[in-house]
């Protein structure tokens, strides 16, 4: 069963929040909702741990050959000249010698094959040379060797009873690997958020319903929120567009709050005659945190009906991008069981110049990498239309203009954040 979530998670002082306070907010607030259950290895990348894994045993579980070889005695051998032994047995992964090794001999090895008692040393098979006489082999050992050479110790990369991993982590391919190796089939975690995604304006028709009408737009919003959404690990279904009308949109959130865990609408978040969204959040519920310092995505805002978040985002797409990325994305992450993220920001400097600009308010501006003189930096897209979808597809990132600051210079190093650190590829 799904936790509650506090009442008044998102509650303000009412005034215009600055981007770090909106963000204290939500760190401080949100707790994890998601749901636990247990899932096989194969169903769990991407998703949320919600136990410790543990090794039972260490990994390796015996210490082994880390090369096809000869396994020896360091103490047989002179330490610069080496020595010729006897090969007394032979050894293949998965097959352990039943007994020690006859003292002053050596043994065919090979990767992964159990290190037999009596031997401490692997010696490369490109760096020996094998005789027969009479049915017998030798080996020619050359010196230099240190003892526990092309050796893999018991517990070498995992030790027994070691956490490999806590609740909160996000599961990654090579992580599969690290459980698989412990012995674990399945782990428990947070099952995906149930995400609905809900477009509002008499303007907006679907994509693919036909010629736009005069003053009509394409729904351009919610498949790319549908995509952010599943970067984020949660799940989204996609409602609709719902009409500028009040009675039409208190509805379609009700509706959608008995059904999911968050509610992500575009459009409607200003306070014009035709923007229901605001109003029909309080009247279903609360409207706690609205209005940022930011640029682009002043009007957006964060509530709650009952147990789901309702966020409204700007209608523009450039604005619905940013404040996705910098504020439902991390609410998602935390939300879904993982710790709230961070993303990590890069000092790079400015190919441009940007003049005029009135500190107060915290910006995000659409960013390319660029070389220069073999040294990474970073370009603006030179419009800042919230409207220009162009300017996400020509950027690598968002670069992150503090309130404090005034004009950038060229060659001043300013803080860029890519849009890998969301999981999204870069072009």
């Amino acid at each position: 069963m799904s936790r509650k979530l506090v009442d008044d998670c998102f509650v303000t002082d009412g005034r215009r929040l600055s981007h770090g306070e909106a963000l204290a907010i939500l760190r401080d607030r949100i707790r994890p909702v998601a749901p636990i259950g247990r899932r096989a290895l194969s169903e769990v990348n991407g998703c949320v741990l919600a136990e410790d894994a543990v090794a039972r045993q260490p990994v390796p579980s015996h210490t082994n050959a880390a090369v096809d070889g000869y396994a020896f005695a360091n103490r047989d051998c002179d330490p610069k000249t080496g020595g010729t032994l006897t090969v007394s047995a032979r050894v293949t992964a998965g097959h352990a010698l039943s007994g020690p090794v006859i003292p002053g001999t050596a043994v065919r090895i090979f990767t992964g094959a159990v290190l037999p008692e009596g031997v401490d040393t692997v010696v490369m098979q490109e760096d020996v040379s094998v005789t027969t006489q009479g049915g017998v082999e030798r080996v020619e050992i050359p010196g230099g060797l240190k003892t526990g050479a092309n050796v893999r110790k018991a517990g070498e990369d995992v030790k027994q009873n070691e956490v490999l991993l806590s609740p909160g982590h996000i599961i990654r391919p090579q992580d599969l690997a690290a459980l698989a190796s412990i012995g674990l089939a399945d782990v428990a975690c947070h099952e995906p958020l149930s995400v609905a995604i809900l477009s509002s304006g008499d303007e907006i028709v679907r994509a693919g319903s036909g010629a736009l009408a005069p003053g009509q737009v394409y729904d351009a919003n919610a498949p790319m929120l549908a995509a952010l959404v599943a970067a984020a690990g949660a799940r989204a279904t996609g409602l609709g567009i719902v009409p500028d009308r009040p009675e039409a949109v208190r509805v379609a959130l009700g509706e959608a709050s008995r059904r999911h865990q968050v509610i992500l609408t575009t459009g409607g978040a200003s306070r014009g005659e035709e923007d229901h969204m605001v109003a029909a959040l309080e009247a279903l519920g609360k409207r706690h945190l609205w209005q940022l310092a930011i640029k682009p995505g002043r009007p957006m805002s964060f509530g709650q009906i009952g147990d789901c978040v309702v966020v409204g985002l700007p209608g523009n797409p450039v604005a619905v991008f940013v404040c996705f990325l910098m504020y439902v994305w991390p609410m998602l992450r935390r939300l879904g069981g993982a710790p709230f993220p961070e993303p990590r920001r890069l000092r790079l400097p400015a190919v441009f110049e940007f003049t005029g600009r009135k500190p107060g308010r915290r910006e995000f501006w659409r960013g390319m990498l660029v070389e220069r003189d073999g040294t990474l930096a970073v370009d603006k897209f030179k419009r800042d239309g919230s409207g220009l979808i162009s300017g996400l597809r020509a950027a690598d990132g968002l670069i992150d203009i503090p309130e404090t600051h005034g004009d950038v210079r060229q060659g001043e190093l300013v803080d860029f954040i890519p849009f890998s650190e969301f999981g999204i590829l870069g072009r």
